[in-house]
């Protein structure tokens, strides 16, 4: 049986549309059973929705607090049964309910090489150091803001020239064929969550 992925998103999909094309085929050894989202009209939710698989939103503002929110969404999405969650470009922090049911399952990527420049602003932040590679990490979602542990980096140079956007953009292709390529990998072969090392075909 292919692996069951739930991918959250809060925008355009890129990541979520390239996961989906690769379990297109059987080998890949995993299925997107569900997408979720914390707003509406988002063309990562329309992808989805062409791809035949079911959609579900959990507003931040429809609840009466942060808490509440992240209980409701691990509920949302353990409807689905997954064995893995995939944060594809989730613009949103979760918290304790989420990490309780779903700790250890759950990934997300960084456009950076951690543990260097975590938060918001990953290429803007290396650019500014003066760095002459960064790139994209892939990490076990944990309570802090890109600090889990390291599943997979993918590096990316920084050219002279080279703007945010222009860095962003080659971040981004390289960010997309790693998280590809770990989360089928992930489901074929399993994996183990051992203090900060993660081991592929655990």
């Amino acid at each position: 049986m292919p692996a069951r992925l739930v991918v959250l998103v809060s925008g355009s999909g890129t990541n979520l549309q390239a996961i989906l094309d690769a379990a297109a085929d059987p080998a890949y050894g995993a299925q997107v059973v569900a997408v979720g989202a914390d707003r509406d009209d988002i063309e990562g939710l329309a992808r989805a929705e062409r791809a035949g698989v079911p959609t579900f939103v959990a507003k931040v503002s429809d609840y009466t607090s942060r808490e509440h929110w992240d209980r409701a969404l691990a509920d949302k999405v353990a409807a689905f049964e997954p064995d893995l969650v995939v944060l594809a470009g989730f613009m949103k922090l979760v918290g304790e309910s989420f990490l309780g049911a779903f700790g250890g399952r759950t990934v997300n990527t960084h456009p950076a090489l951690s543990p260097s420049f975590p938060g918001m602003h990953g290429p803007r932040d290396a650019l500014d150091y003066g760095v002459k590679v960064t790139g994209a990490t892939l990490f076990v979602v944990d309570a802090g803001v890109d600090t889990g542990a390291i599943v997979a980096q993918t590096v990316v140079p920084v050219e002279d020239d080279d703007t945010v956007e222009s860095l962003h953009e080659r971040i981004k292709v390289g960010e997309r064929s790693m998280l590809v390529e770990s989360v089928g990998r992930m489901a074929r072969e399993g994996f183990a969550v051992e203090g900060r090392r993660v081991r592929l075909g655990g």
